[in-house]
């Protein structure tokens, strides 16, 4: 057992494993694992425990701002620090808290008042806030007033406002505007430079997405190296005479990293704006044999890619669509990785590849503190 750290543990909804050593926290997660797909060699990565997250959305209320009450979605239990942020979003929650300790805020249950969230990031080298208001609010014109004011003495480099209607709660929005800096962020791994949307998806803990891009890397290396007929000399480095396929490859950060690996690469996504950073990002990091298109994965059977084909594939915790895997499983790849943030559904979608083998898996915890991690599954075909 361990003395949790955080005073809101046990009331606050976000972590529940404070209470057990970290060693504990990992030894659960990898059996969650293992029991999961059943395949007992997983490699495990892990790095600080604490101060690791580069995201926040805080939930404005009548006392401050805070996080959702464990159990009781309507309360709202109010933060001053939070010990797995990384220091520089709670430098800005004590900003926002001050300048904004009499804001109209939101009520949950009511759907009245103006302020609903302040989401703040953290990049390499910037900071941001989305300020999120009630699109139905009769006062949101001094919320701007107010947060233009602030925007002039705030630290955050970035900041823009979003609307929302009463009856959603999200924290994005199409509807929004700059207020300071601009609307995206930057952030490097592995020497690549990656653009992403202020409010766009982005993985929460930077050295951890890091090592785990890094394996993927080393993993997809290995077949360069160990396939001497194929390979083909590229300014040196080793290639694999092979297409890769990213799925659902958000702004392309596994596809450009591993470009080079490759004669050709196409990253699918089926959001927009991550296509759109996604092609900035080809042209930022010099790619040449990469294209970025837009398309929900599901309609896979829509395009035709050169053979023989590797594929990353990284979807959201619902998983994978049957009929993405259906026509995975008809185009043969010779490799898929599977990257999953979702243990339970990563066992039932693996199942589903039945000409395939697990031939290596690692689970990466991106989560300390929770009971989350994420894991990579490397699939053989037979």
């Amino acid at each position: 057992m361990a003395t949790p750290i955080c005073p809101y543990f046990g009331t606050c909804g976000g972590c529940t494993s404070q209470h057990l050593n970290y060693a504990v926290q990992l030894e659960n997660k990898k059996k969650q694992l293992v029991t999961a797909i059943g395949f007992g060699n997983v490699a495990v990565f892990s790095d600080k425990e604490y101060g690791y997250r580069n995201r926040m959305d805080f939930i404005f209320h009548q006392n401050g701002l805070g996080f959702r009450q464990k159990g009781k979605w309507f309360l709202i239990v109010d933060i001053e620090h939070c010990p797995i942020s990384d220091e520089r979003i709670n430098i800005l929650l004590k900003e926002v808290r001050t300048y904004f300790k009499d804001a109209d805020t939101f009520n949950i249950k009511k759907h009245t008042g103006t302020f609903r969230y302040a989401v703040i990031r953290v990049a390499d080298n910037e900071t941001s806030i989305s300020f999120v208001l009630n699109e139905d609010s009769t006062t949101s014109g001094k919320a701007i007033d107010k947060i233009k004011e602030y925007a002039n003495k705030s630290t955050a480099d970035n900041i823009i406002v979003t609307y929302n209607p009463a009856e959603s709660d999200v924290s994005i929005s199409e509807e929004y505007f700059v207020v300071k800096g601009k609307d995206v962020l930057e952030a490097t791994y592995l020497g690549k430079t990656f653009e992403y949307s202020i409010q766009g998806f982005f993985q929460n803990n930077h050295v951890m997405a890091e090592k785990m891009q890094k394996y993927v890397n080393e993993l997809l290396k290995e077949y360069a190296q160990n396939d001497k007929e194929k390979e083909e000399e590229n300014g040196g480095a080793k290639t694999i005479n092979a297409h890769l396929l990213d799925l659902y490859g958000g702004v392309g950060t596994f596809g450009i990293i591993n470009a080079e690996l490759f004669k050709s690469v196409t990253i699918i996504e089926n959001v927009q704006q991550c296509i759109d950073a996604a092609n900035k990002n080809i042209e930022k990091n010099k790619i040449t044999n990469a294209k970025a298109i837009v398309l929900d994965a599901m309609h896979l059977k829509k395009l035709s890619f050169p053979k023989p084909l590797f594929v990353i594939t990284d979807p959201p915790r619902s998983g994978m669509h049957p009929k993405t895997i259906e026509h995975l499983n008809a185009l043969e790849p010779e490799i898929i990785v599977y990257v999953s943030c979702n243990v339970q559904q990563l066992a039932k979608d693996v199942l589903k590849f039945k000409n395939y083998t697990i031939k290596s898996a690692a689970l990466f915890d991106l989560f300390p503190q929770t009971n989350h991690s994420e894991a990579v599954v490397e699939l053989a075909l037979k």
